[in-house]
């Protein structure tokens, strides 16, 4: 539990303690074709947990549960036998159903973690990322503790639920060992602690959005509840004036309880097998002048890794917002204006920007958290039409070789990085930054923003005639794109995208927007109104794109409920709900060939990827061109100033202030003293300080600064930032 907070930025980081699991009740039979909850957790609210009045008590005291214990120890203490119990039919009819319930549930686990996945495991890995044990142990006793579908999973408060996963994944916690890596989520998905292959393994995977970087569709109770709230930046300021409600401590609630442990293994029991985590820079640190509630997510962060880690499923950890705000739009942190890269303060703010990719690059580059978090995607969805492509790509350069100095080069050295299109297309990154080491790029296609008419129905029948023209408009317009990316690219993801064709949504389009949608958007926002048919056109448009998108993060798994209504309004968005009723597919798989039952055809990428682009052969070696076009930073101009602005009098910080590390989880019991928990910095040898305003300096409000006056001298009298010349990759 979280014994206190930070109140200022000289706090060090609070950590919660992450009790391992227990699995010492007998197992249950799934009860239905989704994961359900056990009788006493059916009445929760999300019939997910069991909500206590601290949200982390056990459900039932421990005194009642020893009361309990020792009553059924009584009652069965002296047994009368009627006749030797080796006679007696039903004793062997009881006992070889135990002996097939220690087979299924803890020899056939312990096999295919231990043993037959054992022989694929990567090597090298550190002995804090090691091998499952030996299967149905207790948490202490240096036993892994293992299972597989029907097996009941203890939460650290106590509640209990059904592990239902058709697809043959295996859970794993190792409590002498936190940083196990020998689960998976599906037999068709590598264990954590095997490689990954790019061109051959795909991608299902599902976005936690709302969950640390709130948007008003996906919580919308939260902003109904403080009118005037559109973003997070005015929600944080208008929930700490309410202080008779906790004021901004109620958002610790909100990371407790909006995604639990039940929503990991639901989703590894859906067949996906990769999470895209957004997280905000305060979960680092916020600056004096930010509302944000700052550090108090970092713990739950953890939590929703180590979750991951123990139903074997990857994570891409996304930095969803950037100071300043890299797009403008309300899941950046603040509705309004560029302010990374553009105006004023954009040179000020990316400063800050490459230090919080500093501070992520060295905690996930430890060996406890490299085969987790396999991708970093380093900027969402940068507004590029605004920054300039130069501009980014200098950025994006100098990032890519700060990240590289402190993982090294090559395979198996920290992790991918991910980088937005920016909303130009795939096409627009062709042949970016050759010789680069493992950059992959990430799209998000919408139809619902794309601007064009989207009145089309989409119930319109069933099987292959269903969904009118959306599936084939989804595997034309995404397909070919997403196949020739993968050759003049390379590695190219599309790290969001959703049922929603239209834009139809409760604060969809932002608090006080309206749908652009062509006729009522009512049915769109309640789902129990849909028929047969809406739900056969859903779900066709789903797999066309799926199967068109190849590798794929669904946006997002869960949409709360609206404070007026008790329901979810953005339906389309809600892939839970999805799963629940049906217009979204119970296996992924089931995409696969739905482009060309639709009679679309173009190129196909045959799963082959130039060496470099897997961190092989030449992963570093940047071609000289781009390091001669994009290789000086800051980059020139910087867009979004005066006419006759002088750059060099831009503001800039100055590295002289202490790096806030990132620190590593605690874990009660302890581990055993042979597991190193790390120290949240890979790198030893990156000793640099951090950004901080120059002492006597007058800044600009850094988040909206565009239209600010342009300074006319120097502050300090020497520049806070010196140009940064990346070195040939050739002398690396």
């Amino acid at each position: 539990m979280l014994s206190s907070r930070p109140d200022s930025l000289t706090d060090s980081f609070v950590t919660p303690s992450n009790t391992p699991l227990i699995l010492s009740q007998s197992l249950e039979p799934p009860r239905a074709s989704y994961l359900s909850p056990t009788p006493e957790t059916a009445t929760s609210p999300r019939d997910s947990y069991a909500e206590s009045p601290d949200n982390v008590s056990p459900l039932v005291p421990d005194n009642e549960k020893r009361d309990a214990i020792a009553y059924d120890q009584e009652s069965k203490a002296e047994p009368v036998l009627k006749k030797p119990i080796l006679r007696r039919p039903l004793f062997w009819l009881i006992a070889f159903a135990v002996v097939t319930v220690v087979v299924l549930t803890v020899v056939l686990p312990v096999y295919f973690v231990v043993i037959k996945r054992r022989n694929h495991s990567t090597t090298g890995t550190s002995t804090s990322a090691g091998n499952g044990g030996s299967g149905g142990g207790n948490p202490g006793t240096g036993l892994t503790t293992t299972g597989g579908n029907g097996s009941l999973i203890t939460t650290a408060n106590g509640t209990t639920f059904t592990y239902l996963n058709p697809f043959g994944g295996i859970w794993v916690d190792n409590p002498d060992n936190p940083f196990n890596n020998s689960a998976y989520p599906n037999s068709w998905t590598p264990p954590l602690n095997s490689s990954w292959t790019w061109g051959v393994d795909k991608i299902y995977g599902i976005n936690l959005g709302g969950l640390f970087v709130l948007e008003p569709f996906i919580t919308p109770a939260l902003y109904q509840k403080y009118p005037g709230a559109v973003d997070e930046w005015t929600l944080s300021t208008l929930m700490a004036a309410d202080t008779a409600s906790g004021g901004l401590q109620q958002l610790e609630t909100h990371y407790n309880t909006f995604i639990t442990e039940q929503d990991i293994a639901e989703i590894a029991g859906a067949g996906l097998n990769w999470i895209r985590l957004p997280i905000p820079f305060w979960a680092i640190e916020k600056w004096d002048f930010e509302p944000f509630l700052e550090k108090v997510c970092w713990p739950y962060i953890l939590r929703v890794l180590q979750w991951a880690r123990k139903y074997g499923i990857r994570v891409n950890l996304d930095l969803h917002t950037i100071p300043g705000s890299q797009n403008g739009y309300n899941h950046s942190g603040k509705l309004g204006s560029v302010n990374f890269l553009n105006g004023v303060m954009g040179l000020a703010n990316a400063q800050r920007a490459l230090d919080y990719i500093r501070i992520i690059t060295e905690f996930i580059s430890q060996p406890e958290w490299v085969n987790v978090i396999p991708v970093f995607s380093i900027v969402n969805e940068a507004l590029v039409s605004t920054i300039g492509t130069d501009q980014i790509t200098s950025f994006y350069l100098l990032a890519h070789d700060m990240i590289r100095n402190i993982t090294g080069y090559g395979e198996g050295h920290g992790p991918y990085i991910a980088i937005h299109d920016g909303f130009l297309g795939t096409a627009a990154w062709a042949d970016f930054l050759q010789g680069s080491d493992r950059i992959i790029l990430d799209t998000h296609p919408y139809f619902a923003f794309d601007g064009q008419s989207d009145g089309q129905p989409i119930a319109t029948g069933t099987g292959l005639s269903a969904g009118g023209i959306w599936p084939q408009q989804a595997c034309s317009a995404w397909g070919p794109g997403m196949n020739t990316s993968q050759t003049a690219f390379g590695i190219t993801i599309a790290g969001e995208f959703s049922t929603g064709y239209n834009d139809c949504g409760l604060y969809l389009t932002g608090v006080g927007n309206t749908a652009s949608y062509g006729t009522s958007c009512s049915v769109f926002l309640d789902s129990s109104q849909w028929n047969d048919t809406m739900t056969a056109g859903l779900y066709e448009f789903t797999l066309a794109s799926m199967d068109a998108l190849q590798d794929w993060f669904f946006w997002t798994w869960k949409i709360g409920n609206s404070s007026t209504t008790n329901s979810v309004q953005s339906p389309l968005w809600s892939y839970q709900l999805g799963l629940q009723n049906g217009w979204i597919p119970t296996d992924p798989r089931t995409a696969l060939g739905t482009c060309a039952a639709l009679g679309v055809t173009g190129p196909q990428f045959d799963g082959v990827y130039q060496a470099y682009q897997t961190g092989g052969p030449g992963a570093g070696t940047i071609v000289a061109s781009s390091v001669t076009s994009y290789g000086q930073y800051p980059p020139t101009p910087i867009n979004g100033l005066t006419s006759g602005a002088i750059q060099s009098l831009l503001p800039t910080y100055t590295s002289t202030s202490a790096v806030p590390t990132l620190p590593p989880p605690t874990f009660s019991p302890s581990p055993s003293p042979s597991i190193s928990v790390g120290n949240g910095w890979f790198d030893s040898g990156d000793t640099g300080l951090a950004p901080t305003q120059v002492q006597g300096c007058t800044y600009p409000n850094a988040w909206d600064a565009v239209s600010s006056s342009m300074p006319t001298a120097l502050c300090p009298s020497t520049s806070g930032i010196i140009p940064v010349t990346t070195s040939l990759s050739a002398s690396r």
